[in-house]
């Protein structure tokens, strides 16, 4: 993923030695059963557990930056392996950490602040959400300019 190829693995190897099975955070080397093209950020996933691969995800994001948030900024999403340009399209509202109550956003976001967002990656992302596998469904966003991290980001 994301670009939807099947295939299978011919081999799995660890230390050199041809193993069953592998498990995170092993490092393994994979040997699959056709030439295809693999790159840096690509999953693989079973055909009958697919994550989910979109361009517009709702998330929540926790500002991190003394430069406030603004609609419509650009930014470098990391995700795993993977950095892909994303747009914030939308604040949807602002989350008080003490009490849960949705907040209406009247200012730009700032350090320390929560708030539920709409993103748009330039290409698909595959993921899952955080409540689902928290481990693949977290990210960061990244300054384009100052290449700082600005946020931390649970995807849904």
């Amino acid at each position: 993923m994301p670009a939807g190829i099947e295939t299978t693995l011919s081999k799995i190897e660890i230390a050199g030695e041809e193993v069953e099975e592998a498990f995170a955070p092993q490092a393994v080397v994979l040997h699959l059963a056709d030439d295809i093209d693999v790159s840096r950020g690509d999953t693989f996933v079973r055909s009958d557990n697919q994550p989910k691969t979109e361009s517009e995800i709702e998330v929540i994001l926790c500002w991190l930056d003394n430069k406030p948030l603004i609609q419509g900024n650009k930014y470098f999403l990391q995700h795993k392996g993977r950095t892909i340009r994303t747009i914030v399209r939308e604040i949807e509202y602002k989350l008080d950490v003490n009490t849960l109550e949705h907040t209406e956003v009247t200012e730009n976001v700032k350090l320390n602040e929560v708030v539920k967002a709409k993103i748009k990656t330039a290409q698909p992302l595959v993921y899952d959400p955080f409540d689902k596998i928290s481990d693949y469904g977290n990210a960061i966003l990244v300054d384009e300019t100052s290449n700082s991290t600005v946020a931390a980001v649970l995807l849904s």
